[in-house]
């Protein structure tokens, strides 16, 4: 028998490699002599680093930036080689660098994304993959250019203050302090939506509220980076902000396409692609997936869903596990997911069933296992 496992994180609890390895050991419990195949996955938020370093055996590099509210934080991106860098943006500039009740739409800051991309354009980087999720930042990505040494003034040729709120007061964009290197540099964005900048479907309006928006900031944010994008469009005249995935990680989609020239794939669908589980998956047996939670919501680029397509196109049945089935979870059936189940046995706080994931996703496993050999008789 031969299956393979190939999640995603479950988000403040494990990483996608200690969930393939949950699920992997309650498998082997019933199925001991199983071929069992791990294959961390992401889709270009958290994770996303270490999603590909496992699949090529890069380098982790540590780097100490800015973080969303300015206060330093110690994040990471990797190296790959032959001039190839791969940084999320969710390690420097995401919510988990805010505590919930200091979560700041309005002035969080994508300048530590931008110090990591400097990072890796001084060890020699040719190529970035730039995974977009899990920001805390709803600036437009103004936050990055910054750092990589773009100007935002005000009508006093002021700097303005860093953050999405300020963008209101742009009057003029300075691109000619931009790091030269960047123009020998590919861009390649890793992105799990498909939002355009502003709109009902924009940055603010979808990803606002997570990140600390009332509903009137929303408001103000959604016209502050139309604004940013009306000013940019004149300054290299391309207006790019109706295209989809821009609007991914509150608006950085925006300032990688528009300024940085970058080229968007899903993000599940890159890290598979540098993982081989295409390959993988032939002649498997089983495909086994998950995520946190699944829910209607996760059609959209998640990592189950692209998981799903994969083993699918190899004609191997796909079972999925998560923390939490939400609203509309059953269309993911329509999608190549065959089954999914959800981790806790009974009602508990959130906190618990996030403390006792790992253990949850093995004693699920081995109860698909066994229910798995009933069925094969």
């Amino acid at each position: 028998m031969k299956v393979i496992i190939a999640p995603d994180s479950f988000k403040e609890s494990l990483s996608a490699n200690a969930v393939a390895e949950a699920i992997a050991a309650g498998w082997a419990s019933v199925y001991p002599e199983a071929e069992i195949g791990l294959f961390p996955m992401a889709d270009g938020g958290e994770g996303t680093v270490d999603a590909v370093l496992a699949a090529t055996g890069g380098e982790r590099r540590e780097a100490l930036v800015q973080g969303p509210l300015g206060e330093p934080v110690s994040a990471h991106w990797g190296w790959l080689g032959d001039g190839q860098a791969v940084i999320e943006m969710a390690s420097a500039s995401g919510l988990h660098c805010v505590p919930s009740e200091q979560r700041d739409a309005f002035k969080a800051s994508s300048f530590g994304t931008g110090q990591l991309i400097a990072a890796a354009l001084n060890a020699g980087a040719t190529r970035i993959i730039l995974g977009l999720g899990g920001s805390a930042t709803n600036d437009a990505g103004t936050g990055l250019l910054a750092a990589l040494g773009a100007r935002f003034l005000n009508n006093q040729d002021q700097p303005l203050a860093p953050g999405g709120g300020a963008l209101q007061a742009l009057h003029y964009i300075d691109l000619d302090g931009l790091d030269a290197r960047l123009d020998r540099v590919e861009f390649m964005v890793a992105a799990d939506v498909d939002n355009p900048l502003c709109g009902p479907r924009g940055a603010s309006h979808v990803f606002g509220p997570q990140k600390g928006a009332s509903a009137e900031q929303v408001e103000q944010l959604d016209r502050a980076l139309g604004h940013f994008a009306n000013v940019l469009a004149k300054t290299i005249s391309v207006d790019l902000r109706h295209e989809p995935g821009v609007g991914a990680a509150g608006g950085l989609g925006f300032a990688a396409a528009a300024v940085l020239h970058a080229r968007f794939r899903p993000g599940i669908e890159l890290v598979a692609e540098l993982s081989g589980l295409a390959q993988a998956v032939q002649g498997a047996d089983l495909v086994i997936t998950g995520e946190g939670r699944l829910d209607g919501q996760s059609l959209h680029g998640k990592t189950p869903v692209g998981v799903a397509r994969i083993a699918k196109a190899a004609g191997v049945p796909v079972i999925a596990l998560a923390g939490s089935l939400g609203e509309g979870y059953q269309r993911l059936y329509e999608a190549g997911i065959d089954a999914a189940f959800s981790l806790t046995p009974g009602p508990m706080v959130l906190q618990e069933a996030m403390a006792g994931a790992a253990s949850q996703l093995q004693a699920r496993a081995a109860d698909i296992a066994r229910l798995w050999r009933v069925a094969r008789g």
